[in-house]
């Protein structure tokens, strides 16, 4: 098995269900895709939706207010996503530094590489990835628990990260003609790395029981 057949049996059991956005994560393309990628990590979605409807309320639209933002105001917004002292120190500090680097939003998204996000406190390889992929539409694939949750239902384990993550890339890069013609269209690897991804999720949302996913469904 090669992650395209993945892709395949995925894609012929209807994933993605959701259709919340093209990319699959919400709002992508938009700064929101980094204030989510920061809120999230440890927690459930559904808390970090709450934690922006409440930044929303304080009128935050854009990065540039989102970076005048009192510190002690940001925390107590994003109370809902856990851990939000230090979410909240490292979303000031990322969104001050973006613009002290790029100086816009747009610019950042044109420009910005996996190594300086990397250099920046708060950010891990999954986070990168995800606003490199959701809120820059650059061609990277986003892993994470999920994936390798799936992937240990058919006997594969990763000694990292990396190396889950080049698994995953693999079986697409290599088959890029038959991808094209599983969705009858040239397809970019950007729009296909998120929903692939998107696809992951959700099926593992969907048939886990405890960290135990149901794969046989899949038919691989």
């Amino acid at each position: 098995m090669n992650s395209f057949d993945l892709l395949v049996a995925l894609k012929k059991q209807g994933y993605l269900k959701t259709t919340r956005d093209p990319l699959w994560w919400p709002r992508s393309g938009t700064f929101w895709v980094v204030v989510g990628a920061i809120l999230t990590q440890q927690t459930k979605w559904e808390k970090v939706e709450k934690s922006m409807e409440n930044l929303e309320h304080l009128g935050i639209d854009s990065l540039e207010k989102l970076s005048t933002l009192d510190i002690e105001l940001l925390s107590t917004a994003i109370q809902p996503s856990g851990f939000y002292n230090t979410k909240a120190k490292n979303l000031s500090l990322l969104s001050k530094a973006i613009l002290e680097s790029f100086g816009s939003f747009e610019v950042f998204s044109e420009n910005v590489d996996r190594e300086w996000l990397l250099s920046q406190k708060g950010i891990g390889e999954e986070s990168a990835d995800s606003i490199l992929c959701y809120a820059c539409k650059q061609e990277a694939m986003v892993v994470d628990a999920y994936t390798a949750r799936l992937l240990a239902g058919f006997g594969y384990s990763f000694e990292s990260y990396g190396a889950l993550q080049e698994w995953m890339v693999e079986g697409i890069v290599n088959n890029q003609t038959k991808v094209n013609h599983l969705y009858g269209k040239e397809i970019g690897l950007n729009e296909l790395y998120a929903r692939f991804h998107g696809k992951v999720v959700e099926f593992c949302k969907e048939k886990s029981r405890g960290k135990i996913v149901d794969v046989e469904s899949l038919g691989i």
